[in-house]
């Protein structure tokens, strides 16, 4: 486990944004290669029924370099899928593509 310089060491820059009863965290780290990263973490605080006291309940997705563009595309077919209830062209395609690269691969 690394100590807390090495942490510090490795911190590159970090925005938070409070929404609603959660928080999110978005950090670009690097790694010892120096290539960054961006590790986003979802906090939320919850009340522990055993002793009365909160704690925080937190969620980590680390995000490498080669996944960003692929990550970003999917979050903007989601986020425009949720607000139109339309799934993007480029998006069917994919599923379609999905599915008809399996049904080839099945044996009977």
């Amino acid at each position: 486990m690394e100590n807390r310089e090495e942490r510090i060491n490795n911190e590159v820059y970090s925005k938070s944004l409070k929404a609603g009863k959660r928080t999110y965290f978005f950090d670009v780290k690097k790694t010892k290669n120096d290539e960054k990263y961006l590790v986003i973490t979802e906090s939320k605080k919850v009340f522990n029924q055993q002793d009365g006291s909160f704690d925080y309940d937190k969620h980590k997705i680390f995000l490498y370099k080669e996944d960003y563009t692929k990550f970003s595309r999917m979050l903007e077919n989601m986020i425009e899928y949720i607000k139109t209830g339309i799934p993007l062209k480029e998006e069917v395609d994919m599923q379609r593509n999905r599915y008809e690269s399996t049904e080839d691969n099945l044996t009977y």
